[in-house]
């Protein structure tokens, strides 16, 4: 099992590494997606700076590529959560570093919501609703935090109805994905709106609400460069 599941963790690194959004822009639009918007290469940034419908399949491909992993590892071994978590996690950590661009990627968020999903289906479409809850006060990126921090406490305490056979692997391997997620937050250098924004609050604004600044407009629109259009 150990040389199959250590090719299985190369394997959903890699195919967590194909950067749909970088592609799909790269062609839609004859563009580096990297040098635009966020700089991230997720379907949020796809929308934002290309189309929304473009966006709709490069989150599909994000989302299915964290659900075949999983899938695979259930397939080989469909008693072993550890196992199955553990290519999740691999190929969402190749969707945020991925080898392919240069380790420079995106969130993982829908990538994340894929494995979790093929975890429990249940688990998977409560942390889907949970973030738009909030999108009528425009902090889906609070309710992104919020869904995250809350999967080691659905996956433990409610493993039974959630259908989590297995639940001390998975919330463990749940500790590990939040982890991931908040760790590509916190860790991206200063922009200069934020060069006196004091550290500590800094990090808070980066970890409840993804940008370095409270204003979210301000943060959004930071970035007055427009893509070359066709």
């Amino acid at each position: 099992m150990s040389l199959e599941l250590g090719l299985l963790i190369v394997g959903s690194y890699l195919l967590g590494s194909v950067p749909a959004g970088y592609l799909a822009v790269k062609w839609y639009r004859g563009i580096d997606i990297r040098q635009y918007g966020t700089g991230k290469v997720g379907a949020s940034n796809v929308m934002r700076v290309a189309s929304k419908w473009l966006a709709i399949p490069v989150a599909i491909f994000d989302i299915g590529k964290g659900a075949l992993t999983v899938w695979v590892a259930q397939l080989l071994w469909p008693d072993a959560a550890a196992a199955q978590v553990t290519a999740g996690i691999a190929a969402i950590i190749g969707h945020n570093w991925p080898i392919f661009l240069g380790f420079q990627g995106g969130r993982g968020v829908f990538t994340s919501l894929g494995v979790i999903t093929m975890l429990s289906p249940w688990l998977g479409l409560i942390i889907f609703v949970m973030p738009y809850l909030l999108a009528p006060i425009h902090q889906v990126a609070l309710g992104v935090f919020f869904a995250l921090a809350s999967l080691p406490v659905f996956s433990w305490f409610l493993s039974q109805p959630l259908g989590i056979e297995e639940r001390l692997p998975i919330t463990l391997g749940f500790i590990v994905l939040i982890l991931i997620g908040l760790l590509t937050r916190v860790i991206t250098p200063r922009d200069k709106l934020s060069q006196s924004v004091p550290a500590v609050e800094l990090f808070f604004n980066r970890l409840l609400f993804d940008r370095d600044i409270r204003d979210r407009k301000a943060w959004t629109n930071r970035n007055l460069q427009k893509p070359p259009k066709n």
